[in-house]
């Protein structure tokens, strides 16, 4: 079963990258996207077609959350990098490569190293409520960051926050679809919550700056912060060897620091 599931999170990184594409164009036909004005987002063709396609993207990552420990199925959503990466990419420079590559092999040996070891647990109502708090933490310190900056440390902002929120559904999904056919009400609210939180912020990214740099905030944080209450708050770690748990910590910094380049690169680009 996990290997269904590994196949059904790399499809979705596809989609997600493909998505991510399409919804950039409809955000950039919107001047100011603001709460208000979200309603518009429906009236452009390429960002229905961008939310088509991400639901597909949502509905495989469920199948894999279903069938796999979260710590093994969240960080393939990095995959969707490399991929949208090379599809914007029309003079690929060395450090664009670098940061695309740091970023990517850091979330694949994440994956590699979790797929072995990972313990798939339970979600209590208890963890569940944990979890949230820590994620709202997180969310509100974007949230202020994002607020008092403009363009590509915006966008970055606004990207890890959407992570930090679409980390927690990751684990709520598992919790939610594995406790079928009885309802964890909790976690579903919470679920529900995190999910339009994370979606708002990946549009106010869009608008703030390139797609391919609020994919990867947002893909290289979600399966750190997933991995993290997996292994951390539910358990999913306790056959992890303190050398395993260490190799855990520098992939996940070798992920951050390709994001934190990729920031770098589109910076320099604007200022140039």
């Amino acid at each position: 079963m996990v290997g269904v599931a590994i196949l059904c999170a790399v499809l979705a990184a596809g989609c997600s990258a493909l998505g991510a594409l399409w919804q950039h164009a409809g955000v950039r036909e919107i001047p100011e996207l603001k709460l208000s004005s979200a309603h518009r987002l429906v009236s452009s063709r390429r960002w229905v077609h961008g939310f088509l396609v991400l639901f597909a993207c949502a509905v495989l990552q469920v199948v894999a959350l279903a069938l796999a420990p979260v710590s093994v199925v969240a960080p393939l959503n990095a995959l969707a990098i490399p991929i949208i990466a090379v599809a914007r990419a029309r003079r690929p420079t060395g450090l664009l490569a670098v940061a695309v590559l740091v970023a990517t092999a850091g979330i694949v040996a994440f994956v590699s190293i979790t797929a072995g070891e990972a313990v798939p647990t339970q979600v209590s109502p208890k963890d569940a409520l944990q979890a949230g708090q820590l994620v709202a933490a997180g969310v509100l310190v974007c949230t202020v960051f994002a607020t008092f900056s403009t363009g590509v440390p915006r966008a970055l902002a606004l990207a890890v926050g959407a992570g930090i929120a679409y980390g927690l559904v990751a684990v709520l999904v598992r919790d939610v679809t594995t406790a079928l056919p009885s309802v964890e009400w909790v976690s579903l609210g919470g679920l529900v919550v995190a999910f339009l939180a994370g979606a708002w912020f990946i549009q106010l990214g869009y608008a703030a700056g390139p797609p391919d740099l609020v994919v990867a905030g947002q893909t290289v944080v979600n399966p750190i912060v997933a991995a993290w209450i997996g292994i951390e708050l539910l358990g999913e770690g306790t056959a992890m060897s303190a050398l395993t748990r260490a190799a855990l910590v520098v992939s996940a910094i070798a992920a951050v620091t390709g994001t934190v380049v990729l920031a770098h690169y589109y910076r320099a680009r604007v200022s140039a």
